[in-house]
């Protein structure tokens, strides 16, 4: 009884062995590669920076005399108009000045009369032979003096009157107060700079953003290209405006060389405010409709330390040198086939489209097969591809398959498996 017991369990091991060979052959071999495909779309390359939102313009409104202020007629947010009255210094020492400029000038024309009765008369006797030259000199001298005395009074006074004007501090422009630095009473020293009382800002339904462009990216900008930006305060809206100037006066700070790209912004409701931090985007490079490959296609290397891979290396390398230089002097003159920034190669790259090499399975294993491309502008996600043997629909790898355990006993790449 026990060899038929014997005999049955070998049958049955058999069996089972034979199934589980039966079902392991039929199983699809697991994927090494992650691959994504090739598609058509639209890549838009921009410049991002950081700048801030101010009016277009902006008038800061000082005191050219020193005193206190006796009246504020505006606060913050009061909207004026040309030549209305914004604050006002005591008088009453300015006035003082011009009553005393005034009595100068008096006493002067007094002192100019009495110099001129006292010329004619040595005149009259200089002519009788009366008097010596030299009285009627003296007394011609003293009345031209005397008349100087009185146009340097006129002109104290004049600017006496003037210095009591400047206490009346007015709008130079239509605008609204968005800054006000004094309250009444406080003292406004005006010695060497004249000191800011308003900031104006003339009208805010039209802004502008100053924005810091690195000066690797400034060469990309250009008048007039299109810009999005979105701020702190509404982070689900999104702002529009277009580049209105490039301006030269960099600024370095910690060797970090930036330029002032100034964005036109309109601000018809207002919701937009001076001094708002605005993250900028600005479109310096758009192609329509065209042939596209993911960047992680790009960055993907086959590994050199199998023999597998160095084959693959060999044949990329291989590929490269049968295109020739001629070839590739042909290549670097075609252009993006789209609305790059003018003046560029359609694609925004400098020098025309950049050779590079991706990988697609080929084969029934999926080994890498290196597929020479030549690229153009790129969005941080896809890159144009200008030509090479893609097709829409091709399969490109993009990385490793994970795997979820190695039965193999096959020690991966970089050193022998622990635990084994």
């Amino acid at each position: 009884m026990s060899k038929k017991v014997a005999v049955w369990l070998l049958i049955v091991a058999a069996a089972a062995a034979g199934l589980f060979f039966l079902i392991g052959s039929r199983r699809k071999p697991e994927a090494k590669y992650r691959t994504a495909a090739v598609d058509k779309g639209d890549i838009t390359q921009t410049v991002t920076a950081t700048g801030a939102l101010s009016a277009v313009t902006t008038v800061q409104v000082g005191s050219q005399v020193s005193g206190i202020i006796a009246k504020l007629y505006v606060d913050f947010n009061s909207k004026v108009k040309k030549g209305d009255m914004l604050a006002e210094l005591d008088p009453t020492p300015f006035q003082a000045q011009v009553e005393q400029q005034q009595a100068n000038v008096t006493k002067a024309i007094v002192d100019a009369r009495n110099a001129e009765i006292t010329f004619n008369r040595q005149k009259r006797l200089l002519a009788e032979g009366l008097a010596a030259q030299s009285d009627f000199d003296s007394a011609k001298a003293a009345y031209d003096a005397a008349r100087a005395q009185v146009d340097q009074a006129r002109a104290a006074l004049s600017q006496a009157q003037t210095n009591l004007k400047y206490t009346k501090i007015a709008s130079p422009i239509d605008g609204i107060v968005v800054a006000r630095q004094y309250d009444v009473g406080q003292t406004v020293a005006a010695s060497f700079q004249a000191p800011t009382l308003f900031t104006i800002a003339q009208d805010l339904t039209k802004m502008q953003v100053s924005a810091d462009v690195s000066e690797s990216d400034i060469g990309r900008v250009q008048v007039g290209q299109p810009v999005r930006f979105n701020v702190d305060a509404y982070p689900e809206r999104q702002f529009r405006g277009n580049v209105s100037q490039i301006r030269l006066n960099a600024t370095v700070n910690q060797n970090v060389v930036t330029y002032p790209v100034i964005v036109e912004v309109p601000n018809p409701d207002l919701m937009l405010r001076p001094t708002m931090t605005a993250n900028v985007t600005i479109d310096v490079a758009v192609v329509r409709d065209v042939l596209r490959i993911p960047n992680a296609a790009l960055r993907w290397k086959p590994e050199v330390t199998t023999a597998s891979s160095s084959s693959v290396e060999e044949r990329a390398a291989k590929a490269g040198q049968e295109k020739g230089t001629a070839g590739m002097a042909r290549q670097f003159g075609q252009t993006g086939g789209g609305t790059g920034r003018p003046g560029g190669t359609g694609g925004g790259q400098r020098g025309g489209p950049r050779p590079t090499t991706v990988y697609e399975p080929a084969g029934a294993k999926g080994e890498p097969k290196p597929v020479e491309i030549r690229t153009g502008i790129t969005d941080g996600r896809f890159t144009q591809i200008v030509s090479g043997e893609l097709k829409p629909g091709d399969p490109v790898i993009v990385g490793l398959a994970t795997a979820k355990a190695n039965t193999t006993g096959v020690a991966p790449p970089g050193g022998p498996r622990r635990g084994f």
